[in-house]
């Protein structure tokens, strides 16, 4: 494991000293403590190793460090099967056996929870695990230097990007696209110093949405045309300084299947990162339905997306869905105009950090269904407590976020039914869980 030091803060950082790893924090770091309870952030460590620290940068109340040696090595530790690991910052747990790394996963959940009020149900807690080859999104930064592209992700706290050639927890057919890849931007003259790219595996293939710094020049649109028709791609797409994506290249409909209804996405749009990921939130949610429901039932789905869930609750109840995205709300409403379902669901445009949902509109659903992004629900998740609404079930991909939502539910009478945590980001600190709230 190739772990690299960070630069050494400014302010003068302590001598190093030899410390024994507590726990791993939120962020997948060990986390010790000096001898005068200064706490340290070890990247790469584990619970009850002896390292020897070099603290570095200041981070909060104390010191990013870099474990200089391990004296004490746990036997949870594990050779990590990737040769980027340790450089690369999109995996941070690859050393740590899998038991221990999923009920410390499960643990973060849990942990968040109890912050907010709730006794959390018996362990174990439902956990779907993730498995190599099952993520079928790439999302990869681009820089040129002398000579060649480097493409890949950005090392951990650090803007410099780590050239990845091969990466376990991708699926092959994104997997298949990098060496091509390469070659197509080094012949590019619109990525002059940097980009990124985004695709999507769809179940048409591959859609590309490419971010540039330049403009493309007619041969660029011909070389991403000659790579969509050469790979499978189903679209191709670009943007400059985050204006509205340009279609360079569409071969056939870029469309998924999300519940027996398709869909044609927007480019760069987010989708669940794995399809077993989906499968698991999608039953998840289905289950934490109120007992009594019947065809007429009404259900408010927040941050409703493309429809990855709104599909499969309206074969259940009725469903008004809610999305702030102009392009992504889009995407939903053609979808269910073109599926059949536009008796069951009701899509609306909605910025639901600037405009939530009121209290009294929340009071005309059975339950309400939310799905925020990494920052929550902050603005919205009062309104949902002030409202009583019978039966909440949140989608949290944050369990600092999902801990401070849920403590408004706590304290408007909510108790917590049942939890299901989902690895879809596997061998990273991030983890996905549904959990169910009831008010009687």
């Amino acid at each position: 494991m190739a772990a690299h030091a960070p630069k050494p803060s400014r302010r003068k950082p302590p001598e190093p000293a030899q410390v024994r790893i507590d726990r791993v924090g939120s962020e997948g770091d060990g986390i010790a403590k000096l001898p005068d309870g200064t706490p340290l952030y070890l990247p790469f460590t584990l619970p009850g190793e002896t390292v020897t620290a070099r603290p570095l940068q200041s981070r909060g109340d104390g010191w990013h460090a870099f474990a200089e040696t391990i004296a004490d090595a746990t036997d949870a530790r594990v050779e990590p099967p990737c040769r980027h690991f340790g450089r690369c910052g999109g995996c941070v747990l690859q050393h740590w056996r899998d038991s221990d790394y999923r009920a410390w996963k499960a643990g973060l959940v849990s942990y968040a929870l109890r912050q907010a009020g709730f006794a959390t149900p018996p362990d174990p807690m439902p956990f779907v695990p993730g498995l190599p080859g099952e993520r079928r999104r790439i999302d990869f930064a681009v820089r040129r230097t002398t000579g060649r592209i480097i493409l890949g992700l950005h090392e951990q706290r650090s803007a410099e990007v780590i050239d990845i050639t091969d990466c376990l927890v991708l699926h092959p057919a994104l997997m298949a696209l990098l060496g091509p890849l390469r070659a197509l931007l080094q012949g590019l003259n619109a990525v002059r110093r940097e980009g990124s790219i985004v695709i999507n595996l769809l179940d048409s293939g591959p859609d590309m949405l490419l971010r540039t710094d330049a403009a493309l020049t007619l041969e660029d649109r011909i070389a991403l045309t000659d790579f969509a028709r050469d790979h499978g791609l189903p679209r191709v797409s670009q943007t400059l300084g985050g204006d509205t994506p340009e279609t360079i290249g569409l071969l056939r409909p870029p469309t998924t299947t999300l519940s027996g209804v398709s869909v044609r996405p927007p480019p760069g749009v987010f989708l669940q990162a794995t399809a077993e990921g989906e499968r698991a939130i999608v039953e998840a949610v289905l289950n934490g339905m109120p007992g009594k429901i019947t065809s007429k039932t009404r259900v408010a789905e927040l941050y409703a997306g493309c429809g990855t869930l709104t599909f499969a609750l309206a074969g259940k109840v009725r469903v008004a869905a809610f999305e702030g995205d102009t392009a992504t709300i889009g995407a939903l409403k053609q979808a269910i105009n073109q599926g059949g379902v536009a008796g069951r669901i009701e899509a609306f445009q909605r910025d639901l950090a600037r405009q939530p949902l009121s209290a009294k509109e929340l009071k005309a659903f059975a339950a309400v269904v939310l799905d925020p992004p990494h920052g929550g629900a902050a603005a919205q998740i009062g309104q949902i407590a002030a409202a009583g609404v019978p039966t909440v079930v949140y989608v949290s991909c944050n369990p600092a976020t999902l801990s401070r939502d849920a403590r408004m539910l706590n304290g408007a009478g909510y108790t917590l039914a049942a939890v299901t945590v989902i690895d879809q980001f596997l061998w990273s600190a991030r983890v996905e869980s549904v959990s169910v709230f009831r008010r009687t």
